[in-house]
This record gives C-alpha cells, structure tokens and sequence, in this order.
C-alpha cells in the first residue's frame, strides 16, 4: 500500500515522463506535492524505491525510472497488468509519445571549459578543467559542445541555478530568446537571453533583481546555444 503523498508523487513522475521522456527535477516534485523542502521528496523518491515502484540510476542527471505502477494508476495510464521498462530492456515494443529512443540515451563526455557567470560576467574561459558525462540526446544536433559550470543566480527564472552544468552547442549565431554563451568586448563571458534590439544587442537575465545590458554589435561576440542542463542533487 501507498500513502497519499507517494501515490501522487508517482503519478506526476508517470505523467512527466509521459509528456517529456525525462522525469520531473527535485524542485518540480516539491512544488508539484505542496512540500515546503526537498528533504521531504528524498523520503518518498526512497520509500517508492524501497517498495520497488522506482529505480535511482548513478551518475545520471534526473535519474529515475519507474519499474512497476500501482493498478489504480495502470488503469489510468493505460499501463498493462505487470507493467515492467520493456523499453529500458530492450525488448521490441512501442516506447511512449515523446520518449527519447533507446539508442540515443548513450553517454558521452564533454570538457567542463570552467565556471559561465550567470550574474556580472567574468573573465572568459579557454581551459578544460575537468570531463562531465551527458546523455546523447542533449549533443544530437551539428557542431562540437562542451560543458560550463554556472556561477551565479541572474537565470533562475529560467530554470539554471548556481552550481548546474550547462551543455552548449558551439554557434556564432542566435535567434532572438535564445540562452546563449556571449563574449563582451572579448574578455567577458556571461549566460544571458539574446535579444536584437533597435540595432543593439540586449543580453536578458532571468532574475528581476538583475539588469538587462544594451550593447553594440560589435562588443558581443555569441560563443555558443544552451541546449541541455545537468543537475546533482
């Protein structure tokens, strides 16, 4: 038997991973639960694992998988009885909608090219400091990436916090919105939103406690697109 709190954590995990191919982030389950810490989502991600309903994978950022689901919740995702991660298995069956397929959830390594401010820029960085596994999946598109740690919080809003690895396709171009690596005036690099405005360039935080900085073409030079985010918990 399930309590309450754990049959509806497991039910938004299910309906995540339905949608996204990917679980919910800690922050998400504790928002999603009404819980005032994370410390109370660690107890039931454990008691869900304990009971055998989900598994912890290592070294893999959101790293859950759901093994079996409940009946009540079999019949409302239309899960068979007995349900097991055929998929994860490698057995021939349909994987759900939006899934990522099997053969692109590889590892591979990227260098971690040092700290991106997300905040007042610093000074840009060029040297490898250490190696980061990601998921294929987050490297799938053209061109090499490589790996930033953040430091600061001015993109909370948009989901990146101080200390997460953001992965980053190396591009000189970027469309307005984008989250981009920029150098200012060759010795700064910061992660902002682009923007092009009025003939300038406009790099967004996505903090309200931070400003958005206006500057000439030629001071902003864009280093590469966020396309993927590692989290550790």
């Amino acid at each position: 038997m399930l309590t309450r709190k754990q049959l509806e954590l497991l039910e938004f995990i299910q309906k995540r991973m339905t949608r996204d191919g990917v679980p919910p982030s800690f922050d998400e389950m504790k928002d999603a639960l009404d819980l005032r810490s994370k410390s109370g989502i660690h107890r039931l991600i454990t008691a869900l694992e304990e009971r055998g309903f989900i598994r912890r994978l290592a070294h893999r950022a959101r790293a859950i998988e759901i093994v079996k689901l409940p009946e009540v919740l079999e019949k409302k995702f239309g899960a068979p009885s007995g349900f097991s991660p055929k998929v994860i298995a490698g057995d021939k069956v349909d994987p759900p909608r939006n899934a990522m397929p099997v053969e692109a959830v590889h590892a591979l390594e990227l260098p971690v090219m040092g700290r991106i401010a997300a905040g007042v820029p610093i000074e840009a960085i060029s040297e490898v400091s250490h190696h980061v596994a990601v998921p294929g999946a987050m490297v799938s598109g053209r061109g090499d990436h490589y790996a930033l740690e953040v430091k600061g919080d001015s993109m909370i809003e948009a989901g990146i916090n101080d200390g997460d690895i953001v992965v980053i396709r190396e591009t000189g171009t970027a469309e307005n919105g984008d989250i981009v690596v920029a150098l200012v005036e060759g010795h700064e690099a910061t992660l902002k939103r682009f923007y092009r405005r009025n003939g300038m360039i406009a790099l967004e935080a996505a903090n309200p406690a931070y400003e958005t900085r206006l500057l000439r073409d030629d001071q902003v030079k864009v280093q590469g697109r966020l396309v993927g985010l590692i989290r550790s918990y």
